[in-house]
């Protein structure tokens, strides 16, 4: 199964290879770097990658879509946002990371579900759909095939969450294990939904 992970500019790097680096220990998941366009995209840290375009990539595997500081200009993109949630629609499973939750709620495919995101943009992201019933205490959140974390390294864990529900518990404890990661599977301890919202 691919693991489409839908890059744009300025989007943040662990945001994207946090979840990479756990999904990548399933031999059955074959990542792809994707875009709208292809070509090379800049992460915030200014990390190069090179995508292919999103239009010839199979998006009938997993899409992971991660956050960043390039989603606050993604929101107000028409285009954008209705070619990911053909991407999405069309999916097994849609992960997203921090404010990637931003961009797939404008699809409105999260409308009546469970999501959550980053708790510094909380204030932001419920903002651009009241429709989504968002979680503001949670890690992670799962509703049917779509999962949302909360900020940067949240998503590790609500990837080893995703792993767990497709192969068990222990399969993602082995994992967590091998890259000595201390997982937090419990997805309601949120320990920075106090923090000051930006």
């Amino acid at each position: 199964m691919d693991v489409n992970i839908l890059l744009f500019p300025d989007f943040e790097t662990l945001d994207a290879f946090g979840p990479v680096e756990v999904l990548g220990h399933v031999s059955d998941y074959v990542p792809r770097y994707v875009s709208p366009g292809g070509g090379i995209v800049h992460s915030r840290q200014k990390l190069p990658v090179m995508t292919e375009a999103l239009g010839d990539a199979d998006t009938n595997g997993i899409l992971l879509v991660p956050g960043g500081q390039g989603t606050r200009l993604l929101v107000t993109d028409p285009e954008f946002i209705k070619m990911l949630g053909n991407a999405a629609e069309r999916s097994a499973f849609c992960l997203t990371v921090c404010t990637g939750s931003a961009l797939l709620a404008r699809t409105s495919l999260l409308n009546g579900r469970r999501a959550t995101s980053n708790k510094r943009a909380f204030d932001w992201v419920r903002g651009l759909n009241s429709a989504v019933h968002w979680a503001e205490h949670a890690r992670w959140v799962s509703d049917g095939k779509y999962y949302t974390s909360s900020g940067v390294s949240a998503g590790m864990d609500m990837a080893l969450g995703f792993i767990a529900d497709q192969f068990g518990t222990r399969r993602a404890q082995d994992i967590a294990r091998h890259i000595e990661y201390i997982w937090n599977s419990d997805q309601t301890a949120d320990p920075f939904s106090q923090v000051k919202k930006v």
